[in-house]
């Protein structure tokens, strides 16, 4: 009963994240022109708390004691860097007590039972193999998205607030933990790991990997907005992308990262409702950001295709 009531209090503040950006989400809706300099301290808080990098031009010049609490968004590479070591770390370490019978860390054991499940949980099923499944593709997906950090994207001059930032740091922490609450602890003590590959490990996996796949092609086409032909960057400057998803949407690589969070929900087998809240975290969060990016576009290129939704193709 503890642990039912510990995960479900995890679930409990996916939800409340989630429904925080739902409401800067309804908020930015009932007053999509305000301006931080002609709205008071607070507003001009607000709208820098959910802008960042290019949405944030056209709202007015910032009081200097914002323009303070503010880093590069080039720091975006941080975010990885963390998830990369942290969740592989978990990674490593569950694939030792799940195939070797190691245990884990006193520390991360306590953890554990702390967040999630005691050593007299049962698991149901396959669970532990499908958790351990995603926190593999968590932790590729960070992987892909640091490598396109470094060598794919090209960063503009703009900036992120240092609360965002240290939100990006804590995210990749506990969305990593959030996996691991899913992993039943007696399955890693020492006994051995029953592998079954169930027919929703394909299809999330599949999604997965459809969905990354065109998250890196719409990446790499905005950062060739700034290339030459030879590769060399040439410009900082913002320009209307056009090719793959960007034909349906204005920010196809947050429409792609909501479907890659479904796909590890679809591999968790459809039924785990704390992962489904960091689903519709996800789905709050980069609704915000998809609804500023297309602000933008609509408000700097009077030719831009009016067909084009912001999130979701033919949707929203």
């Amino acid at each position: 009963a503890g642990a039912g009531a510990m995960l479900a209090a995890l679930a409990a503040a996916w939800s409340l994240l989630a429904a925080a950006f739902l409401t800067a989400l309804l908020l930015l809706g009932r007053a999509p022109a305000r301006r931080p300099d002609g709205g008071g301290a607070v507003s001009g808080l607000f709208q820098d708390l959910i802008r960042y990098g290019k949405t944030k031009r056209g709202c007015g010049q910032r009081p200097g004691w914002l323009r303070l609490l503010q880093v590069p968004k080039r720091w975006f590479t941080h975010f990885y860097v963390v998830s990369v070591l942290w969740n592989g770390f978990l990674l490593i370490w569950l694939l030792r007590a799940e195939f070797r019978g190691e245990s884990l860390p006193s520390w991360i054991q306590h953890m554990h039972r702390t967040l999630g499940r005691d050593s007299q949980s049962e698991d149901m099923g396959n669970e532990h193999f499908s958790a351990l499944l995603v926190l593999l593709l968590l932790w590729l997906h960070s992987c892909r998205r640091l490598a396109e950090c470094l060598w794919t994207s090209v960063f503009s001059n703009g900036v992120i607030h240092v609360v965002q930032y240290c939100f990006g740091l804590g995210y990749y922490i506990a969305v990593g933990l959030t996996v691991l609450c899913q992993v039943p602890t007696n399955i890693r003590n020492g006994n051995e790991l029953s592998v079954q590959i169930c027919w929703y490990h394909i299809v999330g996996i599949t999604m997965y990997i459809w969905a990354s796949l065109h998250q890196h092609r719409c990446l790499a086409i905005l950062a060739n907005l700034r290339k030459s032909k030879s590769g060399k960057v040439v410009s900082l400057s913002h320009s209307v992308p056009f090719g793959d998803w960007f034909e349906s949407v204005s920010s196809p690589h947050y429409f792609a990262e909501l479907l890659i969070y479904v796909s590890m929900a679809i591999t968790l087998g459809f039924q785990n409702v704390t992962w489904w809240c960091v689903v519709i975290y996800v789905l709050f969060n980069q609704a915000l950001a998809a609804v500023l990016c297309h602000e933008f576009y609509q408000k700097n290129f009077s030719s831009y295709p009016k067909q084009r939704k912001a999130f979701i193709p033919h949707v929203f």
